[in-house]
């Protein structure tokens, strides 16, 4: 190993977690082992986000240097940040890579044995690298390569420039769009069906990575509640937010609630913000970031915060040196918030963030483990990072397959994520006649939040509760150092003691006299609709098939024509699916 090269952790650009001081982690070293041994032009490694990408390439490029195969690197990493976390983490590594902090310039210091870019940058400038590439025995790192494909002119300027390249070295730690536009350097196999799929040459997954203590487990609290807002047309609309809904009913609802003036995201920030005080008892520094949807929700977020915390949270608006300054100071800090728009959701690192609010609305597969991944880097054992969003379909999908490898493939179906329920509702968009009066003008009137659930490996633990009740409490309260084992069983217990607790409040609170038949039934079915609700996101199947199911179990005419205590049986009957009995 270079002298140099001991100084960069496994982890950089955190500290190098227990038992992984001054050497490579297993993956990085097998990874390492198999490029030598092969000797590839192109290899493609795919590594969960905090693996450790970043010291695994810069191993490779100074092996690479000291061999004389190559005498140039050339890095092309997705964001301006990004090139000088690089750019920082070379250092360490004893090499020298000029991030053009100066902006465009003649020339570069002969001190410099290469430089970072970003991909819009190798676009703009394609003839400036094309050159650089033909005139030196080059190594090019390319940094979350899927960006090659976000826009055809970015990726046919990487493949230009750098077809000239003596190797290529791509990473990624995110899945691949599925789309038709191949990316450059990649290999793909062709499948039975006739499409094509990448093959990475080494790939470190993130079960892999939480099996080795890599990587932290994830708690997802969710919480729905209901929304309401007033279409273009001036007609009001009113529904819940974990309830199944059409496309546009469901982006609208969802946007009520990440409204800044509305209760359900106070009421989120202000969850968010004691699981962090919790976390902190065990981990002083823990920091806690939200990802907003735009400038003016994010400016909107740190002032709840502000005046909830009396703290002044970091606020970060804009890919430019201000905001990477920002965000480093953040990192070396003990701050408690931080939050941004889009540019940390990926490759950006503050190891310490443990505590996150994903208060956008973007919902694609790739945003949200980019965005997920900012939470995962571990430090120390036993660390558990805690993800507080919406309960809708697709981040709940996208939630409890975290642990799903997923390969970029061309020519495949669009919509593949989707599940069963989404098929049928996207049928019922075609017929929803309602749907023009969402599009164009939109205003939320209010919101309203509630406790839904614990997703944790793929499992969700928890009943629907108020916010403010002990159940919501006794999640928030879970210890902020735990090993995953530990944490499933400390889940298994709060379910079993919320499910007595709410058996001896039924025993409580049996229908009195007063109250008339048609109120006692409709709050029993609103009941027992929520609670199907909550079982059919989690098991990815139609809310009709689990009011079947428990109709054949518990006998019974249909829910419209069904007896209260029919009704009351059937909640009896789910809540045992809740918890597993």
């Amino acid at each position: 190993m270079s002298k140099d090269f001991q100084h960069l952790s496994p982890a950089f650009p955190g500290r190098a977690p227990w038992g992984t001081a001054s050497s490579l982690r297993a993956w990085q070293a097998a990874a390492l082992e198999q490029y030598l041994r092969e000797e590839p032009r192109d290899f493609l490694a795919v590594a969960t986000p905090g693996a450790g990408k970043t010291t695994f390439a810069l191993r490779v490029a100074r092996e690479l240097l000291d061999r004389r195969v190559v005498n140039k690197i050339t890095i092309v990493a997705p964001t301006e940040h990004l090139k000088v976390q690089w750019a920082d983490a070379a250092h360490k590594a004893g090499i020298n890579i000029d991030p053009g902090l100066g902006g465009s310039r003649r020339g570069r210091s002969k001190q410099f044995v290469g430089t970072a870019v970003t991909y819009a940058g190798v676009a703009a400038r394609h003839f400036h690298y094309r050159a650089l590439t033909e005139n030196s025995n080059s190594l090019v790192i390319l940094d979350e390569i899927h960006h090659a494909g976000d826009a055809r002119t970015w990726g046919e300027a990487v493949a230009e420039c750098f077809e000239p390249a003596r190797r290529r070295l791509a990473l990624t730690g995110t899945p691949f769009r599925s789309d038709d536009n191949p990316i450059p350097f990649v290999r793909y196999e062709e499948l039975p069906d006739g499409s094509k799929r990448s093959a990475a040459d080494y790939t470190y997954g993130y079960a892999d990575a939480l099996r080795d203590h890599v990587v932290r487990p994830v708690l997802f609290m969710a919480y729905g509640g209901p929304m309401r807002w007033r279409t273009k047309a001036g007609e009001e609309l009113e529904a819940d937010l974990a309830a199944p809904l059409t496309k546009d009913l469901t982006a609208h609802a969802w946007r009520t609630a990440l409204d800044p003036k509305g209760e359900w995201i106070q009421s989120v920030l202000r969850a968010a913000d004691t699981r962090l005080t919790e976390v902190r008892r065990h981990i002083p520094d823990a920091g806690g970031l939200v990802i907003a949807t735009d400038q003016a929700q994010a400016r909107a977020y740190a002032r709840l915060l502000h005046e909830l915390t009396g703290d002044k949270p970091t606020v970060v608006l804009s890919d430019d040196a201000g905001a990477s300054q920002k965000i480093e100071e953040f990192s070396e800090s003990d701050a408690r918030w931080l939050v941004a728009v889009r540019m940390v959701s990926e490759g950006v690192d503050v190891p310490r963030l443990a505590v996150g609010v994903y208060a956008t609305a973007t919902s694609t597969p790739l945003f949200f483990a980019q965005a997920v991944g900012r939470f995962v880097r571990a430090r120390r054992r036993g660390e558990v990072a805690t993800i507080f969003l919406p309960t809708v379909a697709p981040l709940l999908s996208h939630a409890t397959l975290l642990e799903r490898q997923r390969d970029h493939i061309l020519g495949a179906a669009k919509g593949e994520d989707w599940s069963e329920e989404d098929g049928l509702l996207a049928a019922a968009q075609r017929e929803e006649s309602a749907a023009d009066d969402l599009l164009g003008e939109w205003e939320a009137l209010g919101s309203n939040a509630h406790f839904d659930h614990v997703l944790f490996d793929a499992h969700q633990f928890g009943l629907q509760s108020a916010v403010g009740s002990q159940e919501e409490a006794d999640y928030l309260g879970l210890p902020g150092l735990l090993e995953p084992d530990q944490v499933a069983e400390v889940l298994r217990e709060r379910q079993r003691k919320h499910a007595a607790r709410h058996t001896r409040r039924e025993r409580r609170e049996k229908v009195s006299p007063e109250v008339s038949l048609h109120r006692a039934l409709e709050a029993q079915r609103k009941l027992l609709n929520s609670l199907v609700s909550a079982y059919a996101h989690h098991r990815g199947v139609p809310h009709s098939h689990v009011h079947a199911e428990l109709r054949r179990q518990a006998g019974g005419p249909s829910l419209a024509k069904a007896t209260t205590e029919q009704v009351h049986e059937r909640i009896a009957l789910i809540r045992r699916w809740h918890t597993g009995k």
